[in-house]
């Protein structure tokens, strides 16, 4: 069984970036992984205070610096208190992105944790675009955490495509929640379906079609379970028709998952896009917290 050794939770000081660092606090505690919070702040906006502010006045910059390192340390050791948990700090001044990315290669973070809003309605628009690109640069696991957090992950939906990836993210999904029933679910559709229907194909010839595609997916299901050696305890199997991402936001609501952990790329380039094109949504439309895996946790 893999395992998950390091977590770096982004932290902006917001409500909903404290949500982020008290699960990445509980995830770490419970398999026992190392935790780091980091907060950047920006460089280009301590530039532009500097020049606004009269020499005379003393370095305002500095003094900001020291107000928002006590806030950081403050909610690290308040972290640290009530999960039990030894949490490193990071503070650093740049580019957001390019600091966390550095940040996260210094400590090789198998998983980085980041809240789903900031603070303001314009944070919340920034916070956005820095996980879009976040997402679509790295190579580690990322956790949107969008709930507060009251307990461990308890059902955990993992929509699969039968690509190599899928079981990578099966193993993450069990790393991350250790405990918790892991839901496996694969949506289908017969290639070109709506095509074969305005071709003129019966309604009949096109489910028979549906079921002959159903029991492949039924079959590789059970495959994909034995090659990621998960065995049949507190797993479940489920495969459906119709369109990937309407059937994983039901489904989400329907088994009352807390968590859904989607891979990033799938078989192939046009594969490839159109998980992206998935996963985009799910990100956007779930209730519950999203982890999207890359790589492999070691």
């Amino acid at each position: 069984m893999q395992s998950i050794r390091t977590l770096l939770a982004a932290s902006d000081l917001s409500a909903f970036a404290r949500h982020a660092a008290e699960r990445a606090a509980m995830v770490a505690t419970d398999v026992g992984a190392r935790l780091s919070i980091a907060h950047v702040v920006n460089g280009g906006g301590l530039n532009a205070l500097r020049h606004l502010v009269d020499v005379g006045t003393g370095d305002v910059a500095a003094r900001l610096l020291d107000e928002v390192r006590g806030e950081v340390r403050e909610l690290v050791d308040d972290i640290g208190q009530r999960f039990g948990a030894k949490v490193d700090m990071h503070l650093a001044t740049g580019a957001v992105l390019s600091e966390l990315s550095m940040y996260a290669e210094v400590i090789d973070a198998d998983l980085l944790v980041l809240g789903a809003r900031g603070s303001s309605v314009v944070r919340e628009w920034l916070l956005g675009t820095t996980t879009e690109r976040i997402l679509s640069k790295t190579t580690r696991a990322v956790l949107v955490v969008k709930q507060m957090p009251h307990e461990n992950y308890q059902r955990v939906l993992v929509p699969v495509d039968f690509s190599p990836r899928s079981a990578d993210a099966l193993r993450f999904a069990r790393s991350v929640a250790p405990k918790a029933d892991l839901i496996l679910l694969h949506a289908f559709e017969v290639p070109f379906e709506g095509k074969l229907r305005y071709a003129g194909v019966e309604s009949d010839a096109l489910a028979a079609l549906r079921v002959t595609a159903k029991r492949e997916a039924v079959e590789k299901m059970n495959a994909l379970v034995t090659a990621a050696g998960l065995g049949d305890a507190g797993v479940r199997r489920i495969v459906l028709h119709g369109d990937p991402a309407a059937t994983i936001l039901a489904q989400e609501q329907e088994q009352d998952c807390d968590l859904i952990v989607i891979g990033k790329r799938g078989l192939g380039l046009l594969e490839e896009l159109l998980l992206g094109s998935v996963t985009k949504h799910i990100l956007a439309q779930s209730n519950g917290d999203v982890m999207v895996t890359d790589r492999v946790c070691r």
